[in-house]
């Protein structure tokens, strides 16, 4: 009985002690940026516009406008949760090749932008960015478009605002969520300083919403898809599920290129 009581005690500490590591270094475990140098010159293959906007607590926030001679509109966005916009070069060509400019944006620490990640600076630098892009469009040629992390940053700016659609790739339905079956041993709920309700915040959206999400998905499971899409109210929405994908490459399948020559047509 007293070694059972012995590695009862050993075990509590050792579990207390994973969940203050992972509280205190959360934002390793959820973010993997890839920086660059602040003289690198992006190469996107066609006319683009390298630019910075300024947060309120003086964070630089970098992103490249995709120009056209003529464009139906824009489309505003945001990536996953590693990498930087330099390798958004794919993203970039299927906006163009549908007549559209984007506005590709790195979060903070992200590329070359800089700053403190928090859920609400995150939200707040979105929204600079699609102020930027009003100064050129009207709300009703302004598309948004998040994959992945970026489908909760999304869903947030299109419930605040009043884009013309909402693309969501890959997306959550909280971040809350998706740590508990990433991380069904820890206490998310009261770890967790990036929740992102995207549930919460979808029933506040406005314009028609466009869904696409692979079954085989390992990292953002498809279920969080359908959740998703259950939450939007009314029938201004479509989810396009794609059969043998997982979590990247979506544009290699028919019914994702299908579905956004719908969206972008």
């Amino acid at each position: 009985m007293r070694r059972l009581k012995k590695w009862g005690l050993i075990l509590t500490i050792l579990y207390v002690l994973i969940t203050v590591i992972a509280y205190k270094y959360q934002e390793r475990l959820v973010f993997f940026p890839s920086t660059m140098p602040l003289n690198h010159t992006y190469d996107f293959c066609q006319d683009f516009k390298e630019f910075n906007l300024t947060a309120k607590d003086g964070a630089k926030l970098n992103a490249v406008h995709i120009k056209q001679d003529s464009s139906k509109g824009v489309v505003v966005y945001f990536h996953g949760n590693s990498g930087n916009i330099s390798h958004l070069i794919h993203v970039a060509n299927l906006f163009s090749q549908k007549g559209y400019e984007s506005i590709l944006v790195d979060y903070r620490t992200f590329g070359k932008s800089t700053g403190i990640m928090s859920e609400q600076a995150l939200y707040d630098d979105a929204q600079l960015f699609y102020d930027y892009a009003k100064e050129m469009y009207g709300e009703d040629e302004i598309l948004v478009y998040g994959r992945s992390f970026g489908s909760g940053i999304a869903t947030w700016l299109a419930s605040n605002n009043k884009p013309e659609k909402l693309v969501l790739e890959s997306p959550f339905y909280s971040a809350v969520t998706l740590g508990k079956h990433r991380f069904p041993f820890l206490p998310i709920d009261w770890l967790s300083k990036f929740r992102f309700p995207s549930h919460e915040y979808i029933q506040h959206v406005d314009c028609p919403v466009y869904i696409f999400h692979g079954k085989e998905d390992r990292v953002i499971p498809y279920e969080s898809a359908k959740k998703l899409y259950g939450a939007i109210p009314g029938n201004n929405k479509e989810l396009f599920s794609i059969s043998d994908a997982g979590h990247n490459y979506l544009q290699d399948f028919q019914v994702f290129k299908e579905g956004m020559s719908k969206v972008l047509d």
